[in-house]
């Protein structure tokens, strides 16, 4: 536990039986490898993400959820026909990325339009090699079926754990919602990567304990856990983001009620003088995998005797040498 004090002494004492047992967990079960994914196209140094979001909408949501009213949409590539979704896929495989992640804008379900991309999709399958994640909103069975006979690798899915936030964030007809789309993917045979967004009620933790309890009945692929960033020009631009401290104590708990699943700190998180911190806590608290590194981080990986591993992907997928090469030899 020697390589471990520095860490243990920045969390309070009463705090620190629950993450020794996290990391303890995290090691006996993951080994020591620990990879940083830079996902979309963020750039990082000469380093560019190989793995864009795809908006099949636009920056068009009528959804409207509390904490980002469609402005997460505007950055994406728009692809909003079929041919544009298929030529913008054919365009990426032959400038070598590694794959795309395909979402947008909800109707008032929280329903994004994949009958009508089905076929577009399994084309991308048929003619690339990319690997192919789906931000799929809330969705039913036969869609879930759909988009696994598609070709889809992975569905992402937002999770929250109580009926305000479903009703008031969201804007959502209630959690069943939520549940019902867990189950319909879970049935489908789709592997689904749930997110959850620490925070996400207006800076509160309220429910993100109760969605670990519901994601684990699903047995999912990996975890991501974000944290809710204040976007201006929502109603949230003022809201404080939970300390670090809060989130890494969710880490941890989603590590002891899943102890076999990957855990991500996902890119969506505050980036101010806390963000360290919160890299540093969430290592130590369980997680395996970390999108949009710090430097400090990767040396305290390192200090802890864990192997760094890079991908230019979305942090919700496993590590592949094929989709490292450029990597390899990459410290920060």
């Amino acid at each position: 536990m020697q390589r471990t004090k520095g860490i243990q002494d920045l969390l309070p004492k009463e705090e620190r039986d629950l993450f020794d047992r996290a990391w303890e967990l995290t090691r006996e079960i993951h080994g020591s490898d620990f990879t940083f994914y830079l996902p979309g196209m963020i750039r990082y140094g000469s380093i560019r993400g190989r793995y864009p979001a795809l908006s099949l909408t636009g920056n068009r949501c009528q959804l409207q959820c509390e904490h980002c009213k469609g402005l997460l949409l505007e950055p994406m590539i728009r692809a909003t026909t079929p041919e544009a979704l298929v030529g913008k896929c054919l365009k990426l495989t032959r400038s070598g990325h590694a794959g795309v992640l395909l979402s947008g804008g909800s109707d008032h379900r929280g329903r994004l339009p994949w009958e009508k991309f089905v076929g577009a999709i399994t084309r991308v399958r048929s003619e690339t090699s990319l690997f192919i994640s789906a931000h799929c909103g809330f969705l039913d069975f036969e869609t879930a079926v759909a988009l696994k006979e598609a070709g889809v690798d992975q569905a992402l899915i937002d999770i929250m754990g109580d009926e305000d936030t479903a009703r008031k964030i969201y804007h959502l007809d209630g959690l069943h919602e939520v549940v019902n789309s867990l189950e319909a993917l879970s049935r489908s045979g789709l592997d689904m990567v749930p997110h959850i967004v620490a925070g996400l009620n207006h800076g509160r933790v309220q429910g993100e304990y109760e969605a670990l309890h519901i994601i684990s009945r699903f047995h999912p692929s990996a975890l991501v856990v974000v944290v809710l960033t204040p976007l201006k020009g929502t109603p949230m631009e003022t809201v404080s983001p939970l300390s670090p401290i809060e989130v890494a104590r969710l880490i941890a708990q989603a590590r002891m009620m899943m102890p076999y699943t990957p855990i991500s700190l996902g890119c969506e998180r505050p980036r101010n003088k806390r963000n360290e911190l919160m890299e540093a806590l969430a290592v130590y608290a369980g997680a395996t995998r970390m999108a949009v590194w710090s430097p400090k981080t990767v040396d305290l990986v390192l200090d802890l005797g864990l192997k760094s591993l890079f991908q230019p992907t979305c942090c919700s997928v496993p590590y592949r040498q094929d989709f490292s090469n450029e990597l390899s030899n990459l410290r920060y």
